[in-house]
């Protein structure tokens, strides 16, 4: 399945690709997009068909502008954040990320990766499957993004405020009204993943 151009892909989308694909007697879907609507993250299968969702790169739209580099991917099929839940007290939650699996079509192999490979990993501390309401953001990386930011700012960041915001753990949140939160992982490449947890 490859959708149009300037298209997000629904789930209805998919689940019509993936009846078609099992009327032709196929094994799986690959659907090919710019962009998903939240709501096709958790979709992998659809009966016996497995569905693989890979998200085009938006640099494909400028492809014979570039200088083709080797460092980016045109196309990449993620699996999912690693993501514990942990207890805090007064019956709050945390977040924690371990890393990311990035999938590298061009070697046909997936890759783990740790935190140091995220550039930004934010949280939707109470997710309406709707829509994604970046609640808390945080900024990691092997080299640290802030002695940059405070070059350019010629100015002294507050060490407690920039080690909130450079970890794997979250702040302590309280648990979703709605069940759920949502966590997006964005790594080096400009790659996003997210996954959608029921606590």
């Amino acid at each position: 399945m490859i959708a149009g151009e300037f298209s997000v892909v629904l789930r209805p989308d998919i689940v019509a690709a993936a009846k078609e694909a099992a009327e032709a007697g196929c094994g799986a879907l690959i659907a090919r997009a710019f962009a998903y609507n939240a709501d096709c993250v958790d979709f992998d299968n659809h009966g016996i068909i497995k569905v693989l969702k890979a998200r085009m790169n938006n640099e494909l739209h400028m492809a014979t502008d570039l200088k083709n580099t080797g460092k980016g991917n045109l196309f990449v099929i993620f699996g999912e954040p690693d993501i514990e839940i942990l207890k805090r007290d007064n019956d709050q939650i945390a977040a924690r990320i371990n890393g990311i699996d990035t999938f590298k079509p061009s070697t046909n192999e997936v890759i783990s990766s740790n935190p140091d490979s995220i550039a930004l990993w934010m949280i939707d501390a109470d997710y309406n499957e709707e829509s994604f309401c970046v609640r808390h953001a945080y900024f990691l990386g092997a080299n640290d993004p802030y002695s940059a930011l405070k070059r350019t700012l010629k100015n002294e960041i507050d060490e407690a405020a920039r080690d909130s915001l450079h970890s794997a753990v979250s702040r302590p949140f309280d648990p979703p009204k709605s069940g759920r939160i949502a966590v997006k992982a964005i790594n080096h490449l400009g790659d996003e993943a997210m996954k959608i947890i029921t606590i």
